[in-house]
């Protein structure tokens, strides 16, 4: 009884035809492909398009019709849906007009919302002006923008800093609700974390990719990763962004929040509150609040996903609420020979 011929669809490493083609065995299927993408067959071999299987011919009876197959020459490798992927990421680093035209004509035609929004969302990550840095460079992404911000970094140091003030305006606000003795000590402390907060300039450093690599919570190209909830180490869904690329991106990390993982109302706050209340004589460690109000050792920056806002149960250190008392050394009075 002979074999009845097999279909499958044949793919060669650097071309972007696919074609169905039928044979009984290995070999005929080789040979058949060599002729459609019009290569020698000296040398050549099948191996599955899926994850690089090379096919010997016990293992080629064995597949079902319309397998994928990949047709390699001498020297060429597969490794499958990983080598695809890493094609395709090679594209963002070097884009080709012609890529970029042969996407926007794909999307014109598609109907399917699934495979729009993959080819709007390729289009929206290929066409990033990342490197560039004056208004002049990119213009769309200063669009609806005050004219006094000239280039990016700027503007988004001053959106870093305006959530800080943010921050330091509602910690002010809570004197109102305070009686007048402790209320003129809780805004003598926050009168303290002000000068501090300008001589940093409001922490907007956070989101400058010019500056110190120790201070910026970004890369040298402006790309932010979610540092992860308050209760993890890490992001699992491994959210990044880049707001330096373009308007929409810009736009988007907006919703990124700077995340107090010891909570400022529910905690801090009430902590420095109480804290100033009962004193005694005791110097409240200001700078140790300040450092959980406004900087890093207390902000975890999230995506809009991971900022969770259930209690996080968390509470500040008690020994570093108030400043330790100097220790007064006295000097003993040296004995005198006998």
């Amino acid at each position: 009884m002979s074999k009845r011929p097999r279909t499958f669809k044949l793919r060669a490493l650097h071309s972007q035809d696919k074609y169905g083609v039928a044979g009984k065995n290995c070999q005929e299927v080789l040979l058949k492909g060599c002729q459609k993408f019009q290569l020698p067959i000296s040398g050549c071999r099948l191996c599955l398009y899926e994850d690089g299987t090379e096919l010997t011919e016990g293992y080629f009876q064995r597949l079902p019709d319309n397998t994928e197959l990949m047709l390699l020459t001498p020297g060429q490798a597969w490794q499958g849906y990983i080598s695809d992927i890493h094609r395709f990421l090679t594209i963002f680093y070097q884009p080709q007009a012609d890529i970029i035209q042969a996407a926007q004509k794909l999307l014109s035609d598609e109907r399917a919302p699934l495979r729009q929004k993959l080819l709007a969302d390729f289009l929206h990550n290929i066409s990033e002006n990342i490197q560039a840095e004056t208004r002049e460079e990119d213009g769309p992404w200063f669009e609806g923008l005050e004219s006094r911000f000239r280039n990016k970094s700027s503007y988004l140091r001053y959106s870093c800093e305006s959530r800080i003030r943010s921050y330091l305006k509602e910690v002010n606000a809570h004197a109102s609700t305070l009686d007048p003795q402790p209320r003129a000590e809780y805004l003598k402390i926050i009168g303290q974390m002000c000068e501090k907060l300008k001589s940093e300039r409001y922490n907007g450093s956070y989101f400058d990719r010019r500056d110190k690599v120790r201070e910026r919570l970004c890369t040298a190209e402006g790309w932010f990763s979610c540092q992860g909830p308050f209760d993890l180490d890490a992001c699992l869904s491994k959210h990044s962004i880049n707001p330096y690329s373009n308007r929409e991106s810009r736009i988007l990390f907006s919703t990124w929040n700077l995340d107090h993982k010891i909570e400022k109302k529910r905690t801090i706050v009430p902590t420095l509150t109480e804290a100033v209340a009962e004193q005694d004589g005791r110097e409240v460690d200001w700078e140790y609040f300040y450092s959980l109000l406004f900087t890093s050792n207390n902000l975890k920056l999230v995506h809009i996903a991971c900022h969770k806002k259930s209690s996080h149960n968390l509470s500040c250190d008690e020994t570093r609420i108030y400043k330790p008392k100097k220790q007064v050394v006295r000097k003993r009075a040296a004995r005198r020979r006998q």
